[in-house]
């Protein structure tokens, strides 16, 4: 419960003390809807900009607070976009809860938020792709452009990489935000905001499918049934995928796996040992699968895949654990199964997009709840204890009335 209202002003934070919670909020003002496209609009956009920018801003560990900040100016080849939906990561949670996340160390107040979609409310003088009024998808990281690695296309390896809500940098849980034009995607009429967040953890997925090289007939196991292993899932069964198993040890998940199209579930017991589990996915599938993915970060499911693939195969490890663990490599090795690294995703948000807006993945599933930026406290609390059986919890920083409902 909140112990009080605190209600910043423009320009000013607020804390409000003595909330027994890991996330302080506060209310504000009712704004009126940005995405409507009318004879109005700008005047609409001048006046929000003037008056309302609440930002949802990460002091520290456990210390999460909405403030007004300045309205960003824009560089010649950058946007404004005033944003309207915001999924929370996981990753968000655990700056929140730890402060760093490997190297990457909160030294400083940050805005939260990088799964993200809004609508153009200025362009800069060298922008021609977008005009104001468009609704985007925003590829959160935007690298150097001149490294070997990004001129490999590798851009995701970039040492330079600005990266929304990664230290140093600002996400985008906030009213209006800039970012390069070249890294944001226009939407389609028919594909709305939320969609558009969700490209975000898509492209991780689809990332992830093709470092496995899944393609038609490939037998794929997905270990984590969580949101990323969701949309890996979802990509691989895109890609062609014939068969694919997903473990995880909440039933609850994998009935949202099921429900998403997965070939079969396997509920796991901590107590199981790994030759057990192998022999389960070996009997449950036609077989041992081609490709692996683990989604977990645990350094079981990373021995599980490894030891579960067939010879000749692929293990691909998406989720982040503990910085060193111990792996089979002598198993690896000798049954010739590759272990690839993923980082996040280059070269993937137009597939995302394309995959969504054709119907051919539907991630409409994976948001269980709908928050205002107002409630980002209980949104947080949502995702992070996963309440009322929180998969994917969406932030909507604009105000859902008649004219810009809430899609699904």
């Amino acid at each position: 419960m909140l112990a009080g209202k605190c209600t910043p002003a423009p320009g000013e934070s607020v804390k409000c003390l003595g909330i027994p919670r890991s996330v302080h909020n506060s209310p504000s003002e009712p704004t009126e809807c940005c995405r409507t496209r009318d004879s109005n609009r700008d005047d609409k956009f001048t006046e929000k900009m003037a008056t309302d920018n609440l930002t949802a801003v990460l002091h520290g560990i456990e210390d999460l607070r909405l403030e007004q900040r300045p309205i960003p100016e824009i560089a010649s080849d950058e946007v404004l976009l005033a944003m309207d939906s915001v999924g929370i990561c996981g990753s968000d949670v655990h700056y929140l809860t730890a402060g760093r996340i490997g190297d990457f160390v909160l030294t400083k107040p940050m805005i939260i938020g990088h799964e993200a979609a809004g609508v153009v409310a200025k362009v800069g003088k060298s922008v021609k792709h977008l005009a104001e009024g468009d609704r985007v998808a925003i590829e959160p990281g935007v690298p150097c452009r001149y490294c070997d690695h990004c001129k490999r296309g590798k851009y995701n390896l970039c040492a330079d990489m600005v990266f929304c809500a990664t230290p140093p940098y600002d996400g985008n849980l906030t009213r209006f935000y800039k970012h390069a034009a070249d890294f944001c995607f226009k939407l389609p009429d028919h594909v709305s905001m939320e969609e558009g967040a969700l490209l975000e953890p898509l492209s991780v997925g689809v990332h992830a499918c093709r470092r496995a090289e899944v393609g038609l007939g490939s037998k794929v196991l997905i270990l984590g049934a969580g949101p990323i292993g969701l949309v890996t899932l979802l990509a691989a069964q895109a890609l062609g995928a014939s068969e694919i198993l997903i473990t995880d040890l909440v039933q609850q998940r994998l009935d949202v796996a099921k429900e998403l199209g997965a070939t079969h579930t396997l509920l796991l017991d901590r107590n199981q040992s790994a030759e057990d589990i192998v022999k389960k996915v070996h009997c449950t599938m036609s077989g041992a699968p081609d490709k692996a993915v683990d989604c977990c970060g645990a350094e079981s499911s990373a021995r599980l895949a490894i030891f579960a693939t067939r010879s000749g195969g692929v293990v691909v490890i998406v989720g982040m654990g503990a910085p060193e663990i111990k792996l089979p490599l002598i198993n690896a090795l000798s049954r010739e199964v590759d272990i690839r690294g993923v980082f996040r995703y280059c070269n993937d948000y137009s597939a995302a997009l394309a995959l969504v807006a054709s119907g051919k993945v539907n991630v409409k599933r994976l948001v269980t709840h709908h928050f205002d930026i107002t409630e980002t406290a209980k949104a947080f609390e949502t995702s992070r204890y996963g309440h009322g059986g929180a998969i994917k919890v969406m932030i909507h920083v604009q105000p859902r009335d008649a004219n810009n409902p809430v899609k699904f």
